[in-house]
């Protein structure tokens, strides 16, 4: 069955508030890990990993760093603002470049109490830095289908817009969490490997990693590899059509270097993807080197994966993944680029057949998300039974809770 025909109401379970936690542990790798393999399920922490990972596995970890996306302002009748800054405007490339703009920015944002703000009004806000004081304004320019487009403008104006983010924004933390951000937040909802700043949500199947796991992992020969997708808050976003045809996946921007795809065509058949997004990003990968082997002169923004078309126009495709990847690294060498920079918005759901992984480590889902029929997809109708056990053994749920390790 094409996956447009799928019911998310098929894709549901009943998820008590008590499992949700609201805050981290102490401890990163003390988390608790359900280990799925081959239809037989364990337990045991995320510390033990190296144990559980088989010696000389790649493991891809998403290395992007959440941005400190909320602002809130203050109008001149005393009622407040808020501004969730989604992704940056068209006319910059990608997420990074948006983040250097200096002194100006064009940004797509969520708008809480945006029936009080009316276009072309200012609002203004004064932010102490400790050295500097910046004025920042926000102008609404207009309404988008499913956000607004807000300029946004500061002095002085050598301040990069990830820097005014930093020291005027609040950690983003998902909505189902009910409470304000606190300085813990600012290190525990976020990776200890985070880089490249450009997220409003983390990557949480890292979030359970520690420096001395990681460096345990390489002494078992495990390497680990980073890709960089930028979260969006589309992830959050619930599946509310009846059928899956109606419903519009977000597009995500993402970033991999030339040494990086080298590694996943070297080692097809010992990766794991820490995380639904690096997964996405690797599948992703594989299928830009689809489209180089159709087309050789393809143009880069013609590589960017949209949301049908891997069941559609390239779906019949049946070529290895090696064979894939070392395509797209000549079509990298072709045009003179060491990185790929695109976005994608590709929806893995039952009736997608995985090409990349060996395993996937992630958190546990809400209900009739696109991140839980990305766990359909990998282990079939077992997700049920994963979930039954998790829920029946008291695992933690969502972004600060346990996770699992999948291998079909």
């Amino acid at each position: 069955m094409h996956p447009k025909n799928l019911s998310i109401k098929d894709y549901t379970y009943s998820l008590p508030a008590e499992k949700i936690p609201f805050h981290p542990l102490e401890e990163r790798d003390a988390s608790r890990l359900l280990v799925y393999k081959k239809g037989i399920i364990q337990e045991d922490l995320y510390k033990s990993l190296p144990l559980i990972i088989a010696p000389e596995s790649v493991l891809v970890f998403n290395n992007t760093k959440v941005v400190e996306a909320r602002l809130i302002f203050q109008k001149e009748t005393g009622g407040a603002i808020e501004i969730f800054c989604l992704e940056p405007d068209e006319r910059y490339k990608d997420i990074t470049t948006g983040m250097r703009q200096q002194g100006y920015v064009l940004w797509k944002c969520l708008v809480g109490g945006a029936s009080k703000w009316k276009p072309g009004q200012v609002l203004q806000k004064i932010i102490k830095t400790g050295t500097h004081t910046i004025n920042l304004e926000a102008r609404f320019v207009e309404k988008l289908s499913d956000a607004f487009l807000i300029e946004l403008s500061w002095n002085p104006f050598s301040f990069t817009f990830a820097e005014v983010l930093h020291y005027a924004g609040f950690i983003p933390l998902p909505p189902y969490i009910k409470r304000n951000p606190d300085t813990k937040d600012l290190e525990r909802y976020q990776t200890v490997y985070a880089q490249q700043e450009g997220s409003v949500a983390a990557p949480t199947a890292g979030l359970h990693f520690t420096q001395q796991l990681l460096t345990a992992l390489q002494e078992k020969n495990c390497t680990p590899a980073f890709v960089s997708l930028h979260v969006g808050a589309g992830t959050f976003k619930p599946v509310k059509a009846a059928l899956l045809e109606e419903h519009e996946m977000h597009a995500e921007f993402f970033e991999v270097d030339i040494a990086t795809l080298n590694l996943l065509k070297q080692n097809a058949g010992k990766i794991y993807a820490v995380g639904t997004t690096s997964l996405r990003t690797i599948e992703s990968l594989y299928w830009m080197g689809v489209k180089t082997i159709k087309q050789p002169a393809i143009k880069a923004e013609q590589l960017s994966i949209t949301q049908w078309e891997v069941y559609d126009t390239l779906a019949a495709a049946e070529i290895p993944v090696p064979e894939a990847l070392e395509s797209l690294l000549q079509w990298m060498q072709r045009n003179k680029l060491t990185r790929i920079l695109s976005k994608t918005q590709i929806l893995i759901a039952p009736g997608y057949n995985l090409k990349t992984i060996k395993g996937l480590i992630t958190n546990f889902h809400q209900p009739e998300s696109t991140l839980l029929l990305l766990v359909a997809a990998l282990i079939g109708d077992d997700w049920k039974k994963v979930y039954n056990y998790a829920l029946e053994n008291n695992f933690r749920f969502l972004s600060y809770g346990d996770g699992c390790l999948l291998e079909p």
